[in-house]
């Protein structure tokens, strides 16, 4: 397949990172589901970059419906908006800083705001939103607060070719992509109810309220076939 994902619980996968920041070891952590897993197939640069990643967590129910596929079954899925709450729950009290970045103005402080309420004695070392003209203007931004953790949320493959082109500049000893997380966490979009994430139809319930997005939406039915396809050739 164009992307291998590692085989991690949510717990695990948040567990590595605070190992990857207690030991100081630099980490990129992507986050693909099943649309960015089958831009991989073409975008050379974007698979590149996902193939040297730190930490590559399942995030959409395709992938763990292509990996049945394979029978190389996933422990499960780990939705980067979660894997990101979990992770600043950890950071809670450890003196650790993380920088958000991304969204539209003011969102990325609104999240920072929320985040702080729920979880006391996260400390953030800044924000900046995602209109910036220059990619210079968001890494100086970075570069002046020193944070430990920096959260990308530009969209895919955007966030992944910033962390990649920056990854010396930015410092940060753990950068993570999540693409529209930060609406998320700042109360600009809500969630798919309970029921659909647990049925794997998250995807069909953004659908409904973006239909827009079909177009996007076409690349869960092509990575499927992609992964018949491979199945069928006995290719790994």
């Amino acid at each position: 397949m164009a992307v291998a994902f590692d085989n991690v619980t949510m717990d695990e996968a948040v567990a590595q990172a605070v190992e990857n920041l207690q030991s100081k070891r630099r980490c990129m952590v992507v986050t693909p589901n099943a649309e960015i897993a089958q831009s991989c197939v073409t975008d050379d640069r974007l698979r590149e970059i996902v193939r040297k990643a730190g930490l590559v967590l399942p995030d959409g129910i395709g992938v763990i419906y292509a990996s049945r596929i394979l029978k190389k079954p996933l422990k499960q899925r780990v939705p980067g908006v979660e894997f990101g709450e979990n992770l600043v729950s950890a950071l809670r009290d450890t003196g650790k800083t993380i920088f958000f970045l991304g969204g539209k103005p003011g969102v990325a402080e609104e999240a920072a705001h929320r985040l702080q309420v729920k979880y006391p004695g996260l400390k953030v070392a800044g924000t900046k939103d995602g209109y910036f003209q220059r990619e210079e203007e968001a890494v100086e931004a970075v570069q002046q607060a020193k944070p430990d953790v920096l959260f990308v949320c530009l969209g895919s493959p955007k966030q992944e070719y910033f962390m990649a082109d920056h990854f010396d500049q930015l410092g940060a000893t753990l950068m993570v992509g999540l693409g529209g997380s930060l609406d998320v966490y700042a109360g600009k979009v809500e969630r798919a109810p309970a029921l659909f994430r647990k049925l794997g139809l998250e995807w069909f319930y953004r659908l409904l309220r973006q239909p827009s997005r079909l177009g996007r939406m076409m690349k869960l039915p092509q990575y499927l076939w992609q992964s018949i396809r491979w199945r069928m050739k006995g290719e790994k």
